[in-house]
């Protein structure tokens, strides 16, 4: 595996974008690393960031959501600070961001799950030699928390803590709680026009595949309500990944993921998961953070999800005045459970 390096912190330029650097040399304690380009992961080029104001601090892998929504493309994201206190590595998946940019498959090419849990692992390998870890922190949000909860329970010796975030844990489930307590406040709040729309879906498991994004823009107008709005500044995307053809390909992505996931008549990727028997037996330790009005992923499935998971250690942190998407609550729950449970170390 070759990794295209930019180092954003020396004037050097390279002569080819397509050229590719050496392993860097050892780390030295307050040496700050900002790479970015492609790793060959899985048969194709991915495409990964890694940023530190440290080196020699614990590196944390973010497994993103959507999937198709990688958040290396904003400026300042929710995990920008992160850099004080962590090496991050942003990672944008197959089909996703930058690596679909490379890599766009065609539409009849199925995305899959195992495929994509086991180019996370071997990620993970390359990113414990380049950077010269033992192990990392493996952080997933959303559908991240399904993928990377995949990761730790294949290859728990590559991580030393697991932090699941929004966690789904089974879609058919997770769709009729999270429309029944939808239609709930519609219904105590007399709004007819959301009643009629959602009642209209039926009851899942559907199979029409708008039925999920009708039932999403009601969820996101109730967890407004709620929940604090996550600063303006972390939707301020990157200016290189801002222009019409990044913004094109970015939105291709999205479109593709989300029909892999959902399904065109209900048969993706979702309708596959069940956390509860996939992977609930872990053999390191699981720090969960949950929004409290998280309605896309209710907070009561993920509760009994947390309660029938095995590990060496598990905590959970149900975060008020949030919901399914990050906002300073449940980004800063974040860091407190981490800072407490890790003190800085990953071993």
């Amino acid at each position: 595996m070759h990794l295209f390096k930019r180092s954003l912190f020396t004037a050097l330029a390279l002569a080819s974008p397509l050229a590719h650097a050496a392993l860097p040399a050892a780390c030295k304690p307050g040496q700050a690393i900002h790479d970015s380009g492609y790793v060959k992961i899985g048969g194709i080029e991915q495409w990964i960031s890694i940023d530190g104001a440290d080196c020699a601090k614990p590196a944390l892998l973010l497994v993103h959501g959507g999937p198709g929504n990688p958040l290396s493309v904003y400026e300042n994201g929710p995990y920008a600070s992160w850099t004080r206190d962590y090496v991050v590595i942003h990672w944008d998946q197959r089909a996703a961001g930058l690596t679909w940019s490379r890599n766009a498959p065609g539409e009849d090419t199925p995305l899959r799950l195992e495929r994509m849990r086991d180019d996370g692992i071997e990620l993970s390998r390359h990113l414990l030699e380049r950077l010269g870890k033992r192990k990392l922190v493996l952080l997933g949000s959303s559908w991240g928390s399904i993928l990377g909860g995949h990761m730790a329970t294949k290859s728990p010796e590559l991580y030393c803590a697991w932090m699941p975030v929004a966690q789904v844990v089974n879609n058919t489930e997770t769709m009729r709680v999270s429309r029944d307590a939808i239609l709930a406040r519609a219904r105590a709040t007399g709004d007819v026009a959301t009643v009629e729309k959602i009642e209209a879906l039926g009851t899942p498991p559907w199979t029409n595949p708008r039925n999920f994004g009708i039932l999403r823009r009601a969820i996101r107008k109730y967890e407004a309500m709620v929940s604090d709005p996550a600063p303006a500044a972390w939707l301020a995307w990157k200016a290189e990944r801002g222009t019409p053809k990044a913004r094109a390909d970015y939105e291709a992505a999205e479109d593709y993921s989300y029909i892999q996931f959902i399904g065109m008549k209900g048969e993706g990727i979702a309708s596959l998961v069940d956390m509860e028997r996939q992977a609930a037996s872990f053999k390191l330790p699981v720090y969960m953070v949950h929004g409290e009005q998280d309605l896309l992923a209710p907070k009561e499935i993920a509760q009994r999800y947390f309660d029938r998971i095995s590990a060496p250690r598990k905590q959970l942190a149900i975060v008020p005045r949030a919901g399914h998407d990050p906002n300073l609550p449940l980004i800063d729950a974040q860091a407190r459970m981490l800072a407490s449970q890790l003190g800085g170390r990953c071993e």
